[in-house]
């Protein structure tokens, strides 16, 4: 069984929160299964929990805030990388201000902090530009690849960089081989 981090889960639900207060986030859990919705409403950042649970929660994510579409997610990704990467973050370490090269090289241990399948190289395409390319990953969907295209601009811009674009040219969820993002900033 794939599985991915309850700190993933839980940035996802502060958004919700974030978004939709006052309401939403007990709209979002009231389209999920009550066996679901009790493990949300548990969740512990460093365990492992099913990625189905995670595929669920961003389908009911998406018809209820995000009108059905896919790139909301993006808003998710830019969430996650902000609180988990900021100040007091658990993964604040490996934010390199200055060093977008240095951070990214981090980035196929960073994929292992999230999920528990798969792997993601890095490779530098040029002096403001990378590629970085999962493989293996048994579970995947297009939610999921859209959070990690937010999740890499908005940790290239909290490196320090402008114009930060992250473009994904090939995704298993669309019938690709492997998930392929292009980053690029000025």
């Amino acid at each position: 069984m794939v599985r991915i981090k309850g700190s993933v889960l839980r940035s996802r639900l502060a958004l919700v929160e974030e978004l939709a207060p006052g309401g939403g986030l007990a709209r979002v859990l009231g389209r999920l299964p009550e066996a679901d919705r009790q493990t949300l409403q548990s969740l512990l950042a460093a365990s492992w929990y099913p990625f189905d649970l995670g595929r669920r929660l961003d389908a009911a994510i998406v018809d209820d805030l995000g009108g059905g579409q896919v790139g909301f997610f993006e808003k998710l990704g830019d969430a996650s990388a902000q609180k988990n990467l900021g100040k007091g973050g658990v993964h604040h370490s490996f934010l390199l201000v200055g060093d977008p090269h240095g951070f990214l090289a981090n980035a196929p241990f960073i994929y292992s902090f999230y999920y528990d399948q798969g792997h993601r190289d890095y490779e530098r395409t040029g002096d403001k530009a990378a590629v970085l390319t999962t493989h293996g990953a048994e579970t995947f969907s297009a939610p999921d690849c859209a959070t990690v295209v937010g999740w890499y601009r908005r940790a290239l811009e909290m490196c320090g960089c402008t114009g930060a674009r992250v473009v994904e040219e090939e995704c298993r969820a669309k019938g690709g081989s492997v998930c392929r993002y292009r980053l690029t900033w000025e």
